[in-house]
């Protein structure tokens, strides 16, 4: 890695986005976590994107308590699926003290796997529940821009917290979300000498207190991991990579924006054994 070793050690980072029971992870997720806490990810928030992702997130948090959460939500992918029972299925798996987030929801309009109607159907009931819960919103946002802000603007007054999963886009589009009190994520994808240019160049625009970081695991793989991943699976062990990355855009360093983005993800998604509202 590129971080000097004593100090990647002396880090401490949450994961506020991994896919945790994705398949990719059955034969050796004991030992990602493993990992995972070797290279300073103590905390971990597992990303729910449909009610039986959600739930499957839920059970491997119960085995790890106090390094473990969960987010139970619907994907835009999968919002064709977000049925009356699904949606209150979903609220029943909402009320597990394991789950500190409602989402992953919101809009993706760039392959429409599930109809645009259907999308914004899903994500206008999952917002209703996280204001009747309380819980903060873990967004998804791709080729969707001007439809998103509308929904998340209608809803904002009811919601506690939400943050823009993934950022990659735009000044313009950041400072919207901005606008809107949004916390911003970020992932590998700034690890990306070609791809990652613009959200370079924008990252300083982040409040320290708006700005937490993640993996996405096992998707957006850190291009500069040496050596390469496995078949090109990311996980949260090369968290400290992106933590390294965004404290290069930012101008600060990497130690700073540990110590900022892990205050932050414990304060926004209440890590530190309190209990949810």
């Amino acid at each position: 890695m590129h971080e000097n070793e004593n100090e990647r050690m002396n880090m401490e980072l949450v994961d506020i986005g991994v896919n945790l029971a994705h398949r990719r992870f059955d034969a050796d997720r004991a030992q990602v976590l493993a990992r995972a806490r070797a290279a300073g990810v103590t905390r971990l928030v597992i990303t729910g994107t449909s009610v039986a992702g959600s739930r499957a997130g839920i059970e491997l948090a119960r085995r790890e308590p106090g390094t473990l959460w969960a987010t139970a939500g619907i994907h835009p992918h999968d919002a064709k699926h977000a049925s009356r029972e699904a949606l209150a299925e979903l609220r029943e798996l909402a009320r597990a003290p394991e789950v500190r987030a409602i989402g992953e929801c919101g809009l993706d309009f760039d392959r429409n796997f599930s109809p645009p109607a259907a999308q914004e159907a899903a994500f206008e009931a999952q917002l209703e529940l996280a204001g009747e819960t309380g819980l903060p919103v873990f967004l998804h946002e791709r080729a969707a821009h001007e439809r998103f802000v509308a929904i998340v603007r209608n809803a904002r007054p009811r919601l506690r917290a939400a943050v823009a999963h993934c950022f990659t886009g735009t000044a313009a589009e950041l400072d919207a979300y901005l606008a809107l009190d949004l916390h911003i994520g970020i992932t590998g994808w700034i690890n990306d000498e070609r791809r990652g240019h613009g959200l370079r160049s924008v990252v300083a625009r982040i409040p320290a207190e708006r700005l937490m970081i993640e993996t996405d695991a096992p998707f957006l793989t850190p291009h500069d991991a040496r050596p390469k991943p496995a078949g090109g699976r990311n996980e949260p062990a090369l968290l400290p990579l992106v933590n390294a990355a965004v404290a290069r855009a930012a101008g600060r360093p990497a130690q700073q924006v540990a110590a900022e983005t892990t205050r932050t993800a414990v304060a926004f998604f209440g890590l530190d054994g309190a209990a949810k509202p």
